[in-house]
């Protein structure tokens, strides 16, 4: 053989390499924003040679792969809180996943019993307490009912799936009976009618609208890396609820495994390595969470916050609470 066939052949079969090396692929429909996941998947694509195709909804997730059906290309779902992830799961859009690595590094808590759902960061639902006039302070979810804080409390919409999450946690642990009441303490507190997400309720404490609010912990790093919302921040502490008896509510993110994903094999891998010690630091440090899988740290910021107790009580019965959660919301009219 000539060196210039010799050169040509060889040439043949590094691109049929490459190409078969590239050949696998994941697809990711997430309503999580793109930059916080795809510094994480560029480098399992340089590890594993497996492309990931992200596909942003930031709304209507179930309703899209109910529509696509079998004919979806998506093979994993990646969801911004239980609320969302169950909507997909009870309406029988994933499938379950037998897989020791994510046994072994995500909490039984923190995971569907049957594998349908695993968890990959958690968020702390705290209440945020103006740095001047409360300072740092120990609360309950429970007494934000109290009358002691009548006009001093600002929430967005109870119909949010953050809030309504917060509200089906209060089910399960107090009864029905006992939530609605508290709903209605709730309300009654309000300095102002329900608006806004949770960033504007740290702005209202900044001006003075109101003493407390409910919130996100992720937004605080958010606003603090905010040239326009850092004195927001500045102006009101985190308080991580309960701490004197069963610990803070949490919600998370999560990956699924869709019904009809083409590329199964590939797809776990991607959930796997989500699970693994480098992205796990690396997924919740991009957002201001906290990981998931014991022993790996949170970033400096998060850290800066404090360590707390975090409530034990599985999110699956917080999720079969949220029906009820919502019609709770209606009976009190809590947003109007």
């Amino acid at each position: 053989m000539s060196n210039k066939l010799f050169l040509s052949a060889a040439a043949l079969l590094v691109s049929s390499v490459t190409a078969q090396a590239f050949a696998e692929e994941v697809n990711v429909y997430s309503n999580r924003q793109d930059f916080l996941i795809k510094p994480i998947v560029d480098e399992f694509t340089k590890e594993t040679g497996i492309q990931v195709n992200l596909v942003n909804i930031p709304d209507g997730l179930g309703e899209r792969l109910e529509r696509e059906g079998r004919l979806s290309p998506a093979d994993l779902v990646l969801t911004v809180d239980i609320s969302r992830l169950m909507e997909v799961v009870e309406k029988d859009l994933t499938q379950p996943v037998q897989s020791e690595v994510l046994e072994q590094n995500i909490p039984a808590q923190y995971r569907d019993p049957d594998g349908k759902w695993f968890a990959l960061t958690s968020r702390a639902r705290v209440v945020y307490s103006s740095a001047e006039r409360v300072g740092k302070t120990d609360i309950s979810y429970e007494e934000l009912a109290d009358p002691k804080y009548k006009g001093k409390i600002c929430t967005r919409s109870g119909k949010h799936s953050y809030n309504v999450a917060l509200t089906a946690s209060m089910i399960a642990q107090h009864g029905t009976e006992y939530t609605k009441q508290w709903l209605e303490g709730l309300k009654a507190n309000l300095a102002q009618k329900p608006q806004g997400g949770d960033r504007d309720q740290v702005k209202a404490i900044r001006d003075g609208v109101c003493d407390y609010a409910l919130g996100n912990s992720y937004y605080y790093g958010a606003m603090l890396n905010d040239d326009s919302q850092r004195d927001w921040a500045e102006a009101a502490v985190v308080n991580f609820p309960n701490q004197a008896d069963r610990g803070t509510h949490v919600n998370i993110s999560a990956v699924a495994l869709t019904k009809h994903a083409k590329n199964k094999d590939a797809a776990v891998k991607l959930m796997e390595y989500l699970a693994g010690d480098q992205a796990q630091h690396l997924y919740a440090s991009a957002n201001h969470e906290h990981p998931v899988k014991p022993g790996v740290e949170p970033s400096e910021l998060v850290k800066s916050w404090g360590e707390f107790k975090v409530d034990e009580l599985p999110l699956t019965d917080v999720a079969k609470h949220a029906k009820e959660a919502i019609q709770l919301m209606d009976e009190v009219q809590y947003d109007l």
